[in-house]
């Protein structure tokens, strides 16, 4: 068993304190950019520094404010009675799903801008993303926010003044989102597998969607409908479409290519 007792204020400078949240956000993106440099190389994607720049910060902003949104909505009610709160992203309070959907539309904006196939672009992005959002669940457990349900076991996490032990769902997640971006590297060192456009999205949103439905069973969030929580909801659509679109990428075409090969043959 484990007693939360981390603050979340690094170093405090009178009115002003830098925060662990924000020094684990910024260094996500730092990281995030040199990955993306380093594979859209490998993958010989024509973006020069000046590209580089303009994609970061769109991706940048695009994440932020989708993810404040995302949550804001998800607790409409207190940001309305406390409307100063919606900007104070420093003290957490990020939903993956508004910044992903936020993520997904700029990129689509930037590679059309770009003339660049969108699929080609989102392969490399989601790797960094992956890591990146595994950095923000370590983030979440220095605050001590997004906890899960009461837990007996070993590792349950006894956060500040909430009552009885609680299952450390942001090292679950954390631990989820780690595992993603070892696949997708993976995948990406795997020479001989000539890959689809498109493969790595869809590998990223269907291992997220489906592993994220099981894991909001134990988080302390309150049932939206039918026992399951909001965040479910969000996920089953994630994990039904990422799961058809890799059976499309792969069987439907590997399908097609046999047909044709069959119809030769008899030619």
């Amino acid at each position: 068993m484990f007693y939360h007792n981390i603050s979340p204020v690094l170093v405090e400078f009178g009115p002003f304190s830098i925060r662990y949240y924000g020094l684990i956000f910024a260094f996500g993106i730092l990281l995030s950019f040199f990955i993306m440099r380093y594979l859209a190389k490998k993958r010989q994607l024509p973006l020069n520094s000046r590209d580089f720049d303009e994609l970061l910060i769109t991706a940048v902003v695009a994440v932020v404010v989708g993810a404040r949104l995302g949550h804001v909505l998800s607790f409409l009610g207190f940001y309305l009675a406390n409307p100063v709160q919606i900007i104070a992203v420093w003290n957490g309070g990020m939903a993956f799903h508004g910044g992903f959907i936020g993520l997904v539309l700029a990129g689509v904006w930037f590679a059309k801008r770009k003339k660049l196939s969108f699929y080609g672009l989102a392969d490399i992005v989601v790797v960094p993303v992956a890591l990146a959002l595994a950095l923000g669940r370590i983030a979440n457990f220095i605050n001590g926010e997004f906890y899960g349900t009461p837990t007996s076991l070993p590792w349950g996490v006894k956060f500040g003044s909430i009552s009885q032990f609680r299952h450390p769902v942001q090292v679950y997640e954390a631990i989820k989102n780690l595992f993603i971006f070892v696949v997708l590297w993976q995948l990406l060192q795997q020479r001989k597998w000539k890959l689809p456009k498109g493969t790595l999205f869809w590998v990223f949103v269907f291992l997220y969607g489906s592993i994220r439905f099981f894991l909001e069973f134990v988080k302390d969030v309150p049932d939206f409908a039918f026992g399951l929580t909001w965040g479910q909801f969000w996920n089953i659509p994630m994990a039904l479409i990422g799961g058809c679109m890799l059976w499309r990428i792969f069987f439907a075409r590997k399908s097609a290519a046999n047909l044709n090969m069959a119809a030769k043959t008899k030619l």
